[in-house]
This record gives structure tokens, C-alpha cells and sequence, in this order.
């Protein structure tokens, strides 16, 4: 069982996912019909639970839609390769970066709604 880091939460909705991505809630929904890997579950009211490794597939789906200039199926194809050595490492460092800014971005923005 993984344990999350002190202060870090288990499950996050779709906007705070949204803010920590800076991808709007209408791709998230989109990108979960399109990729087999992503698939939040969801509460007893419907709501999606997004964990912190849903947080990283994103990261990575937007790392290759934008840095790699992949399309969705080359996107598609390129998370479903088994172990492809460095270039995976390198997207999923680059995936786990994101993710922890996009936390931090978060976190600022929440301060700042607290401030005003």
C-alpha cells in the first residue's frame, strides 16, 4: 500500500486537478474517454476522485501532447509501450515535476483566495 507524504491528499476533484495541470476540467473528461491508463474513480455522488499517480498519467499525456507533439494516438500508443528505458524516465520525471508544481501553484492560489 503507498503512503501518501504528510500534508499531501488522497484523492483530489476535478478542479483541483484542474488548477494543479492547468488543464481545464472539459479536457480531463475528454482525455479519460481517449486513454485507457486514466480512468478516476468516482464517489457515491458521482463525483471523479483523481489520486496522486491519476495526477502523474496526466502530466505525462501532457507532456507528450505538448512537448512531444504527439497526436492522441501516437500519445496513446507511446503510454501503452512497455519499459522504453530513458525516454520514459525522462517523462515520468518530467510528469512528477509538473505534478509538484502544479501542487505548489495550487497551493498558492488557495493562499491568495484565503488573503483577499
Amino acid at each position: 500500500m503507498t503512503r501518501s507524504k504528510p500534508g499531501e491528499k488522497l484523492y483530489y476533484s476535478i478542479s483541483e486537478v484542474s488548477r494543479i495541470t492547468g488543464l481545464k476540467p472539459y479536457v480531463l473528461r475528454y482525455w479519460e474517454k481517449e486513454f485507457e491508463l486514466l480512468r478516476p474513480k468516482k464517489n457515491r455522488g458521482g463525483n471523479r476522485t483523481y489520486t496522486q499517480k491519476d495526477i502523474e498519467i496526466i502530466n505525462r499525456i501532457s507532456y507528450l501532447r505538448k512537448k512531444e507533439k504527439l497526436t492522441i494516438e501516437g500519445t496513446r500508443k507511446k503510454l501503452m509501450m512497455k519499459k522504453q528505458g530513458e525516454g520514459k524516465k525522462v517523462v515520468a520525471s518530467s510528469a512528477r515535476t509538473r505534478t509538484l508544481i502544479g501542487q505548489i501553484r495550487k497551493d498558492v492560489l488557495d493562499l491568495l483566495e484565503d488573503f483577499s
